[in-house]
């Protein structure tokens, strides 16, 4: 019942349509009620009188009364629909503001595929049940009280014998109710599996088809597509036992009124047109007696679904702005951290004790093998997560302590993992930045080096990129990106190496406009390039975690044998291949600096 009320929590903004839909359907419903009634007098006074002016305008009643009924329905039945509607578009927006509200952590360990099966089908689930399924579900509790009411009122033996069944239609509703509901929600959980399955097969399409795994594929998703079958068909299978038995057993008082009303008559204990007032009731009756099984399921996958809804808005985020959290505004770009650790969920150390400080508008260069924490440091910067102890700091202020809009529009990033949305060029550029002229995008996409390819599209900065930017190139991706964070005037610049995908002359020209870009903001740079490290103010090596060297790349050739090594294995394999390599270092941690002099200055120009 609190998964209900907090569904239905969500009509609040809509209740004078759910007030106008109710209003009219009690109306309707007291019309329903009343019609047997008039047949009865229309029997007893005309037909049995043989008055055919009392037929003939009681059929005129009747007509009057069904187009009234009719334009009632029809008000009622549109204004319900647009409340749930309004339902599932409140929970909608509800579940996609606090998707984006929770932090990387929860992305972390949720699949894509059961956040939209929750957000598509589980919202639908929903909005039927606010909508059809509570009007039957109303319905059949005022037919049936109401019919029981006047049953009782006109004849309390033969009402008692026609309503005996009811009772029992109602248990084995409940008992129906009780079974489907955890078989619905393996349904639906079932279901969200498949959609996971089908989402990754659609995203890693080329994958696939690249390692020739189509067959695998189909197998893997052929399985849990079967599993989804197999509980289906229990589901088909528990419904279609229960619904016949409600409706036999419900069928059972027209029988009794059939059989001992018509004694009754014949006895001139009841009228005939008592009879037919009787059998009518019971024929209004059927039909939500009949459609009980069906709500009582629609109830048990609302209740479902509606939990599974819950479990998000009530997931609480790793990453929370404090109440009274100030605004970043005009900042420096000093950034230090103090004594940070960080694990991933509190259970996997990724860094210990790491603590530097950088002045403003210095470049610093992020070396390590893979898994030593490269990336976790510049994920901490914007809060994409909270350290686990230790404190982050912009410009002396505590970065727990700043608003995340605030702070996130001081930063621009540049991912190695280019992500382009489903739009033009013009609006990836200006994600960043709303209110952005197209001048102002033209001359970020120069300072880019990315305007003379978008020149040469047909459409220009109005050519759609396609999903995740598959129209467009490694290089040409990661430029656009780059004009993104140029056009977003950021005082703290993060670059995941983000010339990786480019190749050598294009390279060259986007080093020329980040020198421009990271002239006066300070700058953190995922470095593979040895270019980058050269020019970096300040290196830090990590290793396991900690930082196990820093200081300027001079500094570093003479005095650590881990970023000689990095030195040797990773970066000179990273020059342009035009250029020669240089003689291989001797190992892990030993030496391996023959290759450069003692100024600690390479012999090869890059």
């Amino acid at each position: 019942m609190k998964i209900y009320a907090r569904c239905f929590a969500f009509a609040r903004p809509y209740w004078k349509l759910l007030l106008l839909s109710y209003t009219f359907f009690f109306i309707v419903s007291a019309l329903t009620l009343l019609v047997p009634q008039f047949i009865r007098w229309v029997v007893d006074h005309g037909i049995r009188a043989g008055d055919m002016r009392i037929i003939t305008g009681s059929a005129l009643v009747l007509v009057a009364i069904a187009l009234i009924k009719g334009m009632f329905t029809f008000v009622q039945g549109r204004s319900l629909e647009m409340v749930s509607q309004g339902v599932a578009y409140g929970i909608r927006k509800a579940i996609h503001a606090k998707l984006a509200a929770l932090s990387f952590s929860y992305h972390d360990r949720t699949e894509t595929g059961e956040l939209l099966s929750r957000t598509v089908q589980d919202v639908e689930r929903i909005r039927f049940l606010t909508g059809r399924a509570l009007q039957r579900l109303l319905e059949g509790i005022v037919l049936g009280s109401g019919t029981a009411v006047i049953l009782f009122l006109m004849n309390p033996l033969l009402a008692l014998l026609a309503l005996a069944s009811i009772p029992v239609v109602v248990a084995v509703a409940f008992s129906f109710g009780r079974r489907f509901r955890p078989l619905s929600l393996r349904i639906q959980q079932q279901l969200a599996v498949i959609t996971t399955r089908i989402e990754q097969n659609l995203r890693g399409a080329r994958v696939v088809k690249a390692f020739a795994q189509e067959e695998a594929e189909i197998d893997r998703f052929d399985r849990e597509n079967g599993r989804w079958f197999g509980l289906s068909r229990r589901a088909a299978r528990l419904r279609a036992f229960n619904v016949p038995i409600m409706q036999m057993i419900a069928g059972i008082g027209v029988i009794f009124v059939i059989w001992f009303g018509g004694r009754m008559v014949i006895q001139g204990q009841l009228t005939l047109g008592e009879m037919v007032a009787f059998t009518a009731y019971l024929s209004q009756l059927t039909l939500p007696v009949r459609r009980l099984g069906m709500v009582i399921a629609v109830l048990a996958q609302a209740a479902s679904a509606g939990e599974r809804i819950m479990e998000i808005l009530d997931a609480r985020s790793e990453v929370m702005e404090r109440a009274g959290a100030r605004e970043l505004k005009g900042i420096r770009g000093k950034v230090s951290f103090e004594e940070v650790s960080f694990s991933y969920f509190h259970r996997l150390p990724v860094l210990s004790g790491i603590s530097f400080e950088v002045q403003p508008g210095r470049l610093v260069a992020i070396l390590g093998t893979t898994g030593s924490g490269k990336s976790s440091i510049i994920n901490l910067i914007p809060r994409f997560y909270d350290p686990t102890e230790g404190r982050i700091l912009i410009d002396g202020i505590d970065i727990r302590e700043i608003t995340l809009d605030s702070l996130r529009s001081q930063i621009g990033i540049v991912l190695q993992d280019t992500t382009l949305f489903a739009e033009t060029i013009g609006q990836n550029i200006g994600f960043g930045a709303p209110g952005a002229t197209e001048q102002q995008i033209i001359r970020a996409a120069e300072a880019a080096q990315a305007h003379g390819f978008i020149s040469r599209f047909p459409e220009g900065y109005d050519t759609l990129v396609g999903e995740q930017g598959r129209t467009l190139s490694g290089g040409q991706k990661q430029r656009i990106a780059i004009a993104r964070a140029i056009l977003s005037d950021p005082k703290i610049l993060i670059l995941d190496d983000a010339t990786a995908s480019v190749d050598t002359e294009t390279e060259r020209l986007i080093q020329v406009a980040l020198e421009n870009l990271m002239a006066g903001r300070t700058t953190f740079v995922i470095a593979q390039r040895l270019s980058t490290v050269r020019k970096a103010d300040l290196i830090l090596v990590l290793d396991g975690g900690r930082i196990a060297a820093r200081g300027t790349h001079g500094e570093l050739v003479r005095s650590s044998g881990i970023y000689t090594d990095i030195y040797n294995r990773q970066l000179k394999s990273a020059r342009p291949p035009e250029q020669p390599a240089e003689p291989a270092g001797s190992g892990l941690y030993g030496g391996g600096v023959e290759d450069i002099d003692e100024t600690g200055e390479e012999g090869a120009e890059l």
